[in-house]
C-alpha cells in the first residue's frame, strides 16, 4: 500500500470534482480524503496498491467533465493517520 498526495489545479472547484473523486475512490477501493484548497486547488490523499493508486491518478489529470486539470502535483504521503474510507472534507 502507498499514499500519496496530490494537488489539483486548474477549473476543480465548483465542478463536482470532490464529489465525484470520491465516487471513483470507493469504485477503486481508494482509501483517505479530498478537499477544497483555499488557492482554488483540490487536495487528494489517497492510500491504495499501485494499480488502483495508477488509475485513481490517471482519473484525477482528466477530473469530471465539467473540470479542466490544468496540473496534477504528486508527492509521497507520510501520515501517521489511518484511512477506513474516503470522505469529503
Amino acid at each position: 500500500m502507498k499514499t500519496v498526495q496530490l494537488i489539483i489545479s486548474g477549473r476543480v472547484q465548483g465542478v463536482y470534482f470532490r464529489m465525484l473523486t470520491k465516487k471513483q475512490a470507493d469504485k477503486l477501493g481508494i482509501t483517505g480524503f479530498v478537499r477544497n484548497k483555499a488557492d482554488g486547488s483540490v487536495e487528494v490523499i489517497a492510500n491504495a496498491n499501485d494499480k488502483n493508486l495508477n488509475q485513481f491518478i490517471n482519473w484525477c489529470h482528466q477530473g469530471p467533465m465539467m473540470a479542466k486539470v490544468e496540473n496534477v502535483s504528486i508527492s509521497n504521503y507520510s501520515n501517521s493517520e489511518q484511512f477506513t474510507g474516503f470522505e469529503i472534507r
